[in-house]
């Protein structure tokens, strides 16, 4: 796997570029907020990303750390998202957050909601 990602025993990599951002988003919150990335049933292909500010750790979190920005995954979220990569891309449709899925077997065209 390349250097630029943080990779857990789940296989789940933030890269570089997801973790500047979260810091910049997190500078703009309380103090020991994070980046918690769950998934939720619902979007047009079935489940979908939820993206939220957390400042509470729940036991049963994987917690991702990348360059001093930190990521929690709910235990209910990690099947559908082990092997991911979360990524944050800047390009001439927008800025956002990118989820790379293998488990998905399709998704839609926003990126947002995904099948298994």
């Amino acid at each position: 796997m390349s250097t630029d990602l943080a990779v857990n025993p789940r296989g789940i990599a933030v890269t570089a570029n997801a973790a500047k951002r979260i810091l910049s988003v997190m500078a703009q919150e309380p103090p020991g907020s994070m980046l918690r990335v769950s998934v939720a049933g619902g979007g047009c292909s079935g489940f979908q990303y939820i993206f939220d500010v957390d400042r509470e750790r729940a036991p049963d979190d994987l917690v991702i750390e990348r360059d001093g920005a930190t990521v929690l995954i709910d235990e209910t979220s990690l099947d559908l998202l082990e092997g991911c990569t979360i990524d944050f891309v800047d390009d001439l449709i927008g800025q956002s957050f990118r989820i790379t899925n293998p488990n998905a077997t399709s998704s839609c065209g926003c990126g947002t909601s995904f099948a298994v």
